[in-house]
């Protein structure tokens, strides 16, 4: 991190407070990006200052689709390998947390094709005797896209109706959409961008036998049009990204049997006999689509990019928006004001909060995702296989963090615009394109409430965690140790609730069941996921030495991140002895201390997110200067008084 400019003689008590705030900064910075950040963030966000990648208005929404796919084989272009990044979910995450302020559609069509495609490849490539030539999909001579979701299928993926059906024949499979609530829903498999390969999620059919869900590599398109049984039609335009999304559908497209993305789920070998290492349909699809858990992983860093990109810009607004006093002609910042501030401080909170939730989770799940085999060839570091308990606790926390991050995401950012103004709506301002843009990732990789669900689900039968004690006597919303307990009481209660509204379902009715417990059991992943990203701040603050300003300043974040989540679960606090009345009365009054706190170090915190300059000068509305984007050079201020034109 560069330190920033100072006098050659720095006695000015102007000039110490400068140097304390580059030091801060350079402090929080490493809190939030790693030690490493240099090789780990810094090529992506090097991206954001050269000329491809700085903002670009006005243009329309076919000249935006073809910039992201120019974009996109810029990017390819700066990589060592495709493969090292298509195998590393570390660096998928960062590339999703950098680009996504830049442009969604390019972040969409970059983790389509390193992840979901190229990445599917690579942990099926060399199973047994198949070896495929991936170097088109490497030099970007084919873009590749997953074809997964269909128009009646999306949460219920494991009742996909696209069918495989083998040919022994032919020695393939014929796919085939069989009606219209088959067709393949919303990937990018139109002609824009140059050739596109897809793998198709299909029913796999031999002799008859239904034997589940699996991959197939398909061509798609080629430089004039769909190939022969493939039919793309652009769905309607979407609110968000212009990602060209598409119906696809096949007319009994043949595609070879090595098209079959064969594993332990199942493989078919020359004489066109069945075999799987997994007897359950379900376990065989989810094992084939191993690839979603780090696409939720990378759908969080573009929440958490996305919404420090709209903070950086609405604290800068908000220092440089000149209003009227108590006295004329008294001016005075925006940000001066509670009701301005104490906002964007609380949104500050949680945009940390998610930040070091993410880097928590991201480490966690890679310390499990460990690749089988040695790919010296691709860059692929041997691993070991993680365990089954393991893992599973891993994707929960994914899922869990994933629903979490993205919906508090859409919070901060929403709020960011909204204390933009009117200025906030214009597109040359890059807010509005947040704003949308954080929808598709609450939805992709699994809707949030789905995912969400379905983690809740798991927990409330094999989650029990440690019960706080329920003595708040001497204790004081000041400590954050106490303020931890109550989050993870709160969870307790809720976990409570749950179990005891299922138990009193009635037996057999397994629907029933869920939904006695279900509103309980949300909340309770909910503070779950509230608790961890509480405990990450802690954990940053604990790195830190004792007592220095960036500790400080993450004591308070985490203060207010988590008094903000205490304040409207009181009643059951109090109600189960975790909170005496008068903590529940200081709430208030604490929390816009802290919040002052915080607004008056906004731009530090604001600075350690380490945007580029490059790409706050792209945005006018964060500019002192920002009523220049809008100057009129034939306007009569440029003239002197009577000067008058017709």
């Amino acid at each position: 991190m560069e330190a920033l400019a100072a006098p050659a003689a720095a006695t000015t008590a102007e000039t110490r407070t400068a140097e304390c705030g580059s030091a801060v900064r350079g402090e929080l910075v490493r809190v939030l990006f790693g030690h490493d950040h240099r090789a780990a963030h810094g090529p992506w966000r090097a991206l954001l200052t050269t000329e491809p990648f700085r903002r670009r208005s006005g243009l329309a929404p076919d000249a935006q689709l073809r910039l992201a796919y120019g974009r996109l084989r810029t990017l390819n272009s700066t990589l060592d390998s495709a493969f090292r990044l298509a195998a590393d979910p570390v660096a998928l995450a960062n590339m999703h947390e950098w680009l996504s302020p830049v442009d969604t559609a390019l972040t969409t069509v970059a983790g389509i094709h390193y992840n979901l495609f190229l990445g599917t490849l690579l942990d099926h490539d060399g199973d047994g005797d198949v070896q495929r030539d991936l170097s088109d999909f490497a030099d970007l001579t084919r873009v590749g896209t997953f074809l997964c979701t269909e128009l009646d299928h999306g949460n219920d993926a494991t009742a996909l109706e696209t069918t495989a059906r083998y040919d022994r024949a032919r020695d393939g499979f014929l796919l085939r959409t069989p009606h219209a609530g088959a067709q393949k829903f919303m990937p990018n498999t139109s002609t824009a961008g140059g050739p596109k390969s897809g793998v198709v999620a299909a029913r796999l059919l031999v002799d008859g036998r239904d034997l589940g869900v699996f991959l197939f590599l398909t061509a798609l398109t080629g430089v004039e049009g769909p190939l022969p049984g493939v039919r793309v039609r652009l769905l309607p335009r979407r609110m968000g990204s212009v990602v060209d999304h598409c119906l696809t559908s096949f007319d009994d497209v043949l595609v070879p049997r090595e098209a079959l993305l064969s594993g332990a789920q199942g493989r078919l070998d020359a004489e066109g006999t069945f075999s799987s290492e997994v007897v359950n349909r379900r376990s065989r699809f989810l094992l084939s689509i191993g690839r979603v858990t780090a696409g939720k992983l990378s759908m969080s860093a573009s929440a958490v990019g996305s919404a420090r990109a709209a903070l950086a810009v609405a604290v800068r607004h908000g220092s440089h928006r000149l209003i009227g006093g108590v006295r004329t002609p008294e001016r005075v910042p925006v940000m001066a004001h509670r009701s301005h501030y104490a906002p964007l401080a609380g949104a500050l909170a949680t945009a940390y909060a998610m930040t070091l939730l993410h880097r928590t989770v991201l480490r966690t799940w890679t310390e499990q995702d460990r690749p089988e085999r040695d790919r010296p060839e691709r860059d692929r570091p041997e691993r070991d296989r993680p365990d089954g308990a393991g893992r599973a606790e891993a994707e929960r926390l994914v899922a869990v963090a994933k629903a979490w991050i993205t919906w508090e995401a859409r919070a901060v950012i929403t709020e960011c615009r909204e204390r933009c103004g009117a200025q906030g709506l214009l597109e040359n301002n890059g807010l509005a394109a947040l704003v949308t843009g954080i929808e598709g990732a609450i939805t992709a990789e699994g809707d949030n409430l789905a995912i969400h669900a379905k983690a809740a689900a798991g927990m409330v039968s094999g989650h029990r965690p440690p019960r706080p004690p329920a003595d708040p006597a001497g204790r004081e919303l000041t400590d954050p140790v106490f303020l931890r307990e109550l989050l993870a009481a709160v969870e307790c209660v809720e976990f409570d609730r749950a179990r005891a509204g299922m138990a009193e379902a009635a037996p057999g009715d397994a629907l029933g069941r869920w939904n006695a417990g279900a509103t309980a059991a949300l909340r309770a992943a909910t503070a779950h996921a509230q608790l961890r990203a509480a405990e990450a701040v802690a954990a940053a603050t604990d790195a830190l030495p004792p007592g220095s300003a960036a500790a400080e300043l993450l004591h308070t974040l985490g203060r207010l991140f988590a008094l903000e989540r205490i304040a409207p679960r009181s009643g059951d606090l109090l109600n189960e002895g975790y909170v005496e009345g008068r903590h529940v009365a200081a709430i208030p009054a604490e929390t816009d201390r802290l919040a002052a706190r915080i607004a008056g170090q906004a731009q530090v915190l604001t600075g350690a997110f380490d945007l580029p300059a490059e790409w706050l000068a792209d945005v006018p509305v964060a500019g002192a200067g920002y009523a220049s984007a809008y100057d009129d050079p034939e306007g009569p201020w440029h003239r002197p008084a009577g000067d008058a034109r017709r």
